[in-house]
């Protein structure tokens, strides 16, 4: 199974686009990524996504929201040669873009070796 990324949501359309994905996709889990420190620590960034984490777990009860640790993805996919193209927003779009299927990619594989 190849991870590929559907789109890139602005926070504030997050929860509106997740009911529409859960109903028309019949969704039930849903890989976050959690961005720690090199340390392995929760920094600012990290503690406001679980904080939002936390509303979409009271609002999507049939949902499994799995926290997967993101460090380096956007890093790692912004050197590659796939990410060069474009500029400015765009190309920060297809970073994230990559980054996410990266990360999943990684989740999917563990659960294989698993």
């Amino acid at each position: 199974m190849i991870a590929s990324p559907l789109e890139v949501v602005p926070s504030a359309n997050l929860t509106t686009y997740l009911h529409r994905l859960v109903d028309e996709q019949d969704v039930r889990e849903v890989v976050v990524g959690i961005p720690r420190t090199l340390g392995g620590e929760v920094g600012y960034q990290a503690r406001r996504i679980l904080a939002t984490l936390d509303a979409l777990r009271r609002d999507f009860p049939g949902v499994r929201f799995v926290e997967w640790d993101e460090m380096l993805t956007t890093r790692i996919v912004a050197t590659g040669s796939l990410s060069r193209r474009g500029s400015g927003k765009k190309k920060q779009v297809r970073v994230d873009h990559l980054a996410a299927a990266r990360m999943l990619q990684e989740y999917l594989q563990a659960g294989r070796n698993a």
